[in-house]
């Protein structure tokens, strides 16, 4: 008997701290379909319910470029000489400023938090701001293009597609520009604060006021680095090429790829704010 109530002590024991040391559900890494396209939802939703950041993101780059037509009116090939270029940055700045605040909001009041204390992953996440954002820059880059082109007779010699395009992946690395920087500002006024850090340079040493191969060495070299300036040159491409040539083709690729890479790193962000 005694040996009897021995064992079962010692299996007891071996047994319970497997018990108290079960392993949790890990967290979900691969995309998940349904779950990035509900984040999206959301977003879309709470957007939907703020009229005024709809009008900045979809009528603001629209009222610009209108403007800038106008400004012009004695001289329409200066319009001609830089609305391309602008046609990309509009949405890109405004998409920047917007998503850069709406993200900021969900960190600090938790939302964020709470989203991933759920079944969804990282991934997921990113990808459905991502999908809701690059939504409404489809609409606006529609809108911003077809307006340039249609309505304020800007002269292009290609495909006003392509400038569809360039304008669309502008508004998407936009996009991830704002969700990066969102994650290294504690308020809605020092995410506006980012903007002279990450887009004025590129602004500047974009070539919109004067060729690169103009600039100082250093600077050239450093707007070789910089994705507005690929932007800048995709919608040249554009605007002097009938086709599609190597470099429109390169430009849009290395646009591209920076919003991937960006986004790959607000993701990795998401871990400083969130347990």
């Amino acid at each position: 008997m005694t040996t009897t109530n021995t064992d079962a002590k010692t299996n007891t024991n071996t047994t319970a701290p497997a018990a108290r040391t079960a392993p949790t559900a890990a967290r979900p890494r691969a995309l998940n379909y349904s779950r990035t396209t509900a984040t999206a939802a959301r977003v879309l939703r709470q957007l939907g319910h703020d009229p005024r950041t709809i009008a900045l993101l979809l009528l603001i780059p629209c009222v610009m470029l209108f403007l800038l037509r106008y400004v012009f009116d004695g001289n329409p090939r200066v319009f001609d000489s830089i609305g391309a270029s602008l046609l990309g940055i509009f949405p890109l700045i405004t998409m920047f400023l917007v998503t850069s605040i709406a993200t900021l909001r969900e960190r600090t009041s938790g939302t964020l938090e709470r989203l991933l204390s759920m079944p969804l992953g990282k991934g997921d996440l990113i990808a459905g701001y991502a999908l809701a954002f690059g939504t409404l820059a489809i609409i606006q880059s529609a809108l911003a293009t077809g307006l340039a082109v249609w309505f304020l007779d800007l002269d292009v010699t290609g495909s006003p597609w392509l400038l569809l395009i360039v304008a669309l992946l502008d508004a998407l690395l936009g996009t991830a520009l704002g969700l990066f920087v969102s994650a290294f500002a504690s308020s809605e006024y020092q995410a506006v604060q980012f903007m002279p850090a990450v887009i004025f340079p590129q602004l500047l040493l974009c070539g919109l006021f004067t060729p690169r191969p103009d600039m100082h060495p250093a600077l050239e070299a450093i707007s070789n680095v910089l994705p507005m300036s690929y932007a800048v040159d995709g919608m040249n491409e554009v605007l002097l090429h009938t086709d599609m040539t190597a470099d429109f083709v390169r430009d849009i690729a290395v646009v591209a790829g920076c919003a991937l890479l960006v986004l790959t790193l607000g993701a990795a962000t998401l871990r400083r704010r969130t347990t």
